[in-house]
């Protein structure tokens, strides 16, 4: 297939970033190269480590690695039944291994991560660990495929931090052919729609817990990923768009014969590559251009802010570095091509039906918007990740996606539902920002008020059950920065500040925490940076200062003489909220990743 020439402006962020990584870039990609050009492992560790090694397995298995020498693949798994998007990936290790053996090939698991559920501790103490669990994941990769024995690495993981960190984790291994295997979203429940206005009614007390509970128990009610386009399914696109799963795999639902096939055809590829001796390792692979194609995809489909923060991480970990200058200029470009709740009403099940992620990458390129000349697990490339799979009989295959089944929910590059993309980048005299505008109103896109200062979501979420919120208000929540707290995610706010919105109120948040992609209509500044913790001008706001959120010209800005502003003394992090965020439920053993944590635009990394 040929595509064409690629859009200027993307070529020119590219140029930039490849630029601007030059150094570090051939740095890893020397030490990469360095690692693979070592013997295989049963040539080069010494017997008692290789009889370590295989110890616990069955002895064919034994004989093939010490005799055979056959190709080893280590499986790195985030299985637990905490998270339901990941209870699948309990059975993935029988079906690997049984699959690898069929190919004259053997397959252990490495080890396993932690995998921490957003949904579960939204609000609470744990979601204080929730964005340093996405580094304890990367080291935990880390430790598993620090046994050394592997010529290739399988990688099961889904949702939000744990992509992410295993995806750093990986590229910490680089020198390893590496397939990322999902394993899909559960099946549509309730609406998503109908769930955030039983939210909306249950915070103005109009319907009770009861009430409350069975919403959400119908939304969330079976094995798979949520059906929102959060994080956890931006995740997903995002891997297809890198081109690291195996095509077409992102939405497919658990517990059918296709996403078993596909779970075999993981193994199947990355010991293609091996067999094959085509070098295709991680490393090589997660380039400047397969970054930017996953920042397009990312704008693209309105996806999650959290990877604002993490492919900042994740480029990092591949010696590129990007800003949220490169996502702004990107974003100016690449037309909106989805909508999915939060930005519409369908959902990823509604998506994958009307064309999912292979019609997006397609269009994609067709515009000239993603590099197409990529390195991918597959050999024929990014291409084939236009299309989608299906069983033939007991075989799988792939047709091509065609035109969208549905234009409310997927359009063509030709006819959009914006020739921009879903995030912004917001500067000014209270720092760098970004916000989630592609389900934000337009009549809500510029909000001049004034602020409302809280040290806490739940202070916030007081004052609005006190009735003390009904007017114009810009609520700055601030404390809640990688430094300060770890940065969870304020989803609690959503809706309190939804139902103001919905009375005629001119509402926004200001914040440098986290929204997520399950962020909404209303318009909110997230990741402030530099953080209140740190100095930042979060820390210098008071109650009645007039601040101006504008997203149509990407101002954040207090509406306040520059000389007044610049005397103004910076707050401190109170006491109480040292002590209470800092200790119980385990946050004194992040209190170090508190301590190094980078800003928000630098990917809040805790390992530099």
């Amino acid at each position: 297939m040929v595509y064409p020439n690629l859009h200027p402006e993307v070529a020119r962020v590219t140029a930039r970033i490849v630029d601007r990584s030059l150094q570090r870039r051939s740095a890893y990609l020397a030490l990469i190269s360095q690692t693979a050009t070592r013997a295989r492992s049963v040539d080069r560790m010494g017997c008692a480590n290789l009889a370590h090694a295989v110890a616990g397995a069955p002895k064919d298995d034994r004989f093939k690695i010490i005799a055979e020498h056959v190709p080893n693949i280590g499986i790195v798994t985030a299985y637990n039944d905490m998270l339901s998007a990941h209870t699948p990936l309990l059975t993935y290790p029988d079906i690997i291994k049984a699959e690898a053996r069929k190919h004259n090939a053997t397959a252990q698991v490495a080890g396993g991560v932690p995998a921490m559920c957003d949904g579960v501790t939204q609000g609470t103490a744990g979601m204080e660990l929730s964005l340093f669990s996405r580094d304890v994941i990367a080291m935990s990769t880390a430790v598993a495929l620090s046994h050394d024995m592997f010529d290739a690495a399988l990688v099961l993981g889904v949702c939000d931090k744990i992509v992410p960190g295993l995806l750093i984790g990986a590229l910490h291994f680089g020198h390893l052919p590496t397939v990322f295997v999902p394993a899909g979203p559960m099946p549509s429940g309730i609406s998503n729609k109908e769930k955030a206005k039983t939210r909306e009614l249950a915070a103005q007390g109009l319907v009770g817990r009861a009430e409350l509970l069975a919403s959400e128990m119908g939304s969330y009610h079976a094995a798979g990923t949520c059906t929102f386009y959060g994080t956890a399914n931006s995740n997903q696109m995002l891997m297809e768009a890198m081109g690291l799963h195996v095509p077409g795999t992102a939405f497919v639902q658990p517990g059918n014969d296709l996403r078993d096939e596909l779970t075999r055809e993981a193994a199947r590829t990355v010991l293609g590559i091996v067999k094959s001796k085509r070098y295709a390792p991680i490393g090589r692979i997660v380039d400047e251009r397969a970054i930017v194609n996953a920042m397009v995809a990312l704008l693209a489909t309105g996806g999650s802010t959290n990877h604002l923060i993490h492919w900042v991480a994740v480029a990092h970990s591949a010696g590129i570095t990007i800003n949220w200058n490169d996502f702004s200029d990107l974003s100016d470009v690449v037309p909106t091509l989805t909508h999915v709740y939060p930005n519409g009403s369908a959902d990823v099940n509604q998506f994958q039906a009307a064309g999912g992620p292979g019609l997006v990458i397609h269009e994609l390129l067709g515009a000239g918007l993603m590099h197409a000349d990529v390195l991918t697990v597959r050999q024929g490339g990014i291409s084939e990740f236009t299309r989608v799979p299906f069983m033939q009989g007991a075989a799988l295959a792939w047709a091509d996606t065609g035109e969208s089944k549905d234009s409310t929910i997927v359009r063509s590059a030709a006819n959009p539902f914006s020739a921009s993309g879903g995030l912004k980048l917001l500067q000014g005299n209270l720092g760098r920002s970004v916000i989630k505008v592609s389900s934000v109103p337009e009549n809500c896109l510029v909000i001049e008020a004034p602020a409302r200062v809280f040290d806490s979501q739940q202070s916030l979420i007081d004052a609005f059950d006190a009735g003390e919120l009904e007017c114009d208000v810009v609520c700055v929540v601030r404390w809640q920065g990688p430094q300060a707290n770890g940065m969870p995610e304020l989803h609690k706010l959503t809706p309190p500040l939804a139902v103001l919105q919905g009375r005629g109120f001119k509402v926004a948040l200001v914040t440098d925490g986290r929204m997520s992609g399950a962020s909404g209509r209303v318009p909110a500044a997230i990741h402030v940076s530099p953080e209140a913790a740190a100095g930042g001008p979060l820390a210098k706001v008071r109650d009645g200062d007039v601040l101006r959120l504008d997203a149509l010209t990407g101002e954040l800005n207090v509406l306040l003489p520059d000389d007044q502003w610049a005397a103004r003394p910076v707050a401190t992090l109170p006491e109480a909220l040292k002590i209470s965020d800092s200790h119980g439920l385990g946050r004194e053993l992040f209190a170090h990743m508190r301590r190094n944590a980078s800003t928000a635009e630098e990917g809040a990394l805790t390992w530099m």
